[in-house]
C-alpha cells in the first residue's frame, strides 16, 4: 500500500514537468517551421490568423464535450478578460516575436524570450501571486535568478564575438553590414515588448483560471477571439496585398497546422492545467529548454551561426533561470498522503467484526512534524 502511494505521488510530482517540458519541445519546433516559412515569404501576420484558426477548429469539439460539467456561466466579466488574453498572446505577443525574428534569427528571438520568466516573477510579485521573505536564502535566490536573467539578455543583445559554429565567410560579410546590427537592437527591443505582452497573458490566465476554470473552454475561447482580432490587424498591415492570404500544399500550410494545434491549443491548455496547482512563475521558467532544441535544430535544419557572446549570454541565463526554479522549488506542497489501515477484530468480540480503524497522517508542511488521527 506504501509503495503504490509513493508510486502516485511521484507521479503528481512529475506531471507538471512533463507538461512544461513538453510545451517548450513543440516552441522549439515551432521556432525552426515558422522561420523557415517567413523565409519563404509568409506574412507573420496573416500567419498568426491562421494558426488560431486551426487551434480553435481542433480544440473547440474537445471543449464542447469534456468541459460540460466544469463550464460556468459566462458573464461580462469573464469575457473581458478572455478579450484581454486573446488581443495580449495570439494577437500582440505573437506578431510582435515573429516580427523581431525576421530581423534577427531563429535560435536569437528563442534566447530572448528567456527574460519571460523574469518579467512573469516582477509582475506575480507586484500582485501578490509570489511571495518574497528578503531574509529566506530561497527568496534571495529568487531575486538573484531574476537580475542573472535580464543580464544575461543584455550580454547575448549587445555581445557578439567570433563564430564558434558555422559559416565563417558570412559572418564576415555582416560585420561590414551596417545594418544588421541595428536589426539586431530592433529585433530585441520588439521581442522584449513582445515578452511583456506573454507575460501579462500568463499572469491574467492564471487570475482568469479561479472564476473560469474550464481549461479547454477558455483555451478555445482565446483561440476564437485571437483570430478575429488578428485578422483585424492583418487586414490593416498587409492591405492591398491579398496573396499573402494564399496557402498551398507546402511548408506554409504545415506551419500554420502545427503550430495551431500544438503551440496554440495544446500550449494553451497545458500551461493553464499546470498554473492551478504551480503558479504563472513555474509555467515559465523552463523557457530555455526551448532555446538549447532551437539553437541545435537552427544549426543542423536553417544554418544559422552560434556566435561566442549569444552562447555566453545563454548560458548566463540558464544559471539564473534555474537559480529561480531552485528558490521556488520548496513553495509547492503536495497533498499529505491518507493510508488507511484495516485490523483485525479482537478475539470473542463478535459485535466487533465489521469494524476498521483508519488512520490518517496528517503532515505540517510548515514545521514538518507529522501527527496521527485515529478514527474507529
Amino acid at each position: 500500500m506504501e509503495n503504490h502511494h509513493e508510486t502516485q505521488n511521484w507521479f503528481e510530482r512529475a506531471k507538471p514537468f512533463v507538461a512544461v517540458v513538453s510545451i517548450q519541445l513543440g516552441y522549439a519546433c515551432m521556432d525552426v517551421l515558422s522561420k523557415a516559412a517567413m523565409n519563404k515569404g509568409m506574412s507573420n501576420y496573416v500567419f498568426v490568423v491562421y494558426r488560431h484558426a486551426v487551434a480553435f477548429f481542433v480544440i473547440a469539439p474537445f471543449a464542447w464535450f469534456f468541459d460540460k460539467k466544469v463550464r460556468p456561466k459566462m458573464t461580462l466579466s469573464i469575457f473581458m478578460k478572455i478579450a484581454v488574453l486573446s488581443l495580449l498572446e495570439p494577437v500582440i505577443d505573437q506578431n510582435l516575436y515573429f516580427l523581431g525574428m525576421k530581423y534577427t534569427t531563429a535560435t536569437f528571438a528563442a534566447t530572448m524570450t528567456n527574460i519571460l520568466p523574469a518579467i512573469t516573477f516582477i509582475l506575480a510579485f507586484i500582485l501578490r501571486l509570489e511571495k518574497i521573505k528578503i531574509k529566506s536564502i530561497r527568496s534571495q535566490a529568487k531575486v538573484v535568478g531574476t537580475l542573472a536573467t535580464v543580464s544575461g539578455a543584455m550580454v547575448m543583445t549587445l555581445m557578439k564575438g567570433p563564430v564558434l559554429f558555422g559559416s565563417h565567410r558570412s559572418n564576415e560579410h555582416s560585420q561590414h553590414n551596417g545594418t544588421n546590427t541595428q536589426h539586431t537592437i530592433l529585433g530585441s527591443v520588439i521581442i522584449t515588448i513582445g515578452c511583456f505582452s506573454w507575460a501579462c497573458f500568463v499572469i491574467l490566465q492564471a487570475i482568469t483560471l479561479k472564476t473560469y476554470p474550464a481549461a479547454l473552454s477558455l483555451s478555445a475561447w482565446i483561440c476564437l477571439l485571437g483570430t478575429i482580432e488578428g485578422a483585424a490587424v492583418a487586414m490593416v498591415m498587409e492591405r492591398g496585398n491579398l496573396s499573402v492570404w494564399s496557402l498551398k500544399w507546402d511548408l506554409k500550410l504545415l506551419c500554420a497546422v502545427y503550430t495551431g494545434i500544438v503551440c496554440s491549443g495544446l500550449s494553451y491548455y497545458l500551461q493553464g492545467v499546470v498554473m492551478k496547482t504551480r503558479g504563472p512563475v513555474f509555467v515559465t521558467a523552463f523557457n530555455p529548454l526551448c532555446m538549447v532544441n532551437v539553437a541545435i535544430m537552427s544549426f543542423f535544419i536553417l544554418a544559422e551561426q552560434v556566435f561566442l557572446g549569444r552562447l555566453i549570454g545563454a548560458v548566463i541565463i540558464c544559471l539564473g533561470l534555474y537559480v529561480v526554479v531552485w528558490g521556488k522549488s520548496k513553495d509547492y506542497s503536495p497533498p499529505s498522503p491518507i493510508i488507511q489501515e484495516p485490523i483485525l477484530p479482537a478475539k470473542g468480540n463478535a459485535r466487533k467484526e465489521h469494524c476498521t480503524h483508519e488512520v490518517t497522517t496528517v503532515t505540517n508542511f510548515e514545521s514538518g512534524i507529522a501527527t496521527r488521527e485515529e478514527q474507529v
